[in-house]
This record gives structure tokens, C-alpha cells and sequence, in this order.
């Protein structure tokens, strides 16, 4: 998750190494909504348990899947930036 941004930013001329720090703060704040109410975010796939939570960052964001493992425990199954090569 750390390595997509970095490298972004090291290709642009005078690109921020500080901007993937904040892109952590902005998927750890995302992902910490899903603990009130991760029945909200969109289903991924057949199983109402597996979904996908949108997390803004920038003019783009991450898309994080997780499952809902029980009325206690939702488990982070994989976080993509929106504009990585094989997003889709």
C-alpha cells in the first residue's frame, strides 16, 4: 500500500514524499468507519459478507475488500490505489 504512492510521487519532478504518509492516516481513518457500520459499504461478489469500502484520497483514492467475519470482526482481505495498472 506504501510502495504505489512513493513511487508515483519519486516519478514526478519535485514529487511529495509526504503525500504517501498521509494517504496511511486517510486508509486508516477509512477503514475505521467500516467498525460502526460495514453493512453499508458495497457488495463484492455472491456473499453479502464480502464488500468493498471506497476510500477517498486525492482525485482518486483506494478501494478496500473485506469480509465480515462476524457481529465482532470484519478482516481486510486486500487495499488497491484506484490507479494502479490492474485496478479494474
Amino acid at each position: 500500500m506504501f510502495d504505489f504512492p512513493v513511487e508515483r510521487e519519486l516519478a514526478h519532478d519535485g514529487g511529495d514524499l509526504y503525500l504517501p504518509e498521509q494517504a496511511m492516516v486517510a486508509l486508516r481513518a477509512g477503514i475505521a468507519t467500516q467498525q460502526s457500520s460495514p453493512f453499508t459499504c458495497r457488495k463484492a461478489g455472491s456473499s453479502p459478507f464480502l464488500r468493498e469500502l471506497i476510500i477517498p484520497f486525492g482525485r482518486s483514492g483506494y478501494v478496500a475488500l473485506f469480509e465480515i467475519e462476524n457481529n465482532s470482526t470484519v478482516a481486510v482481505v486486500a487495499v488497491r490505489h484506484q490507479l494502479e495498472d490492474d485496478y479494474h
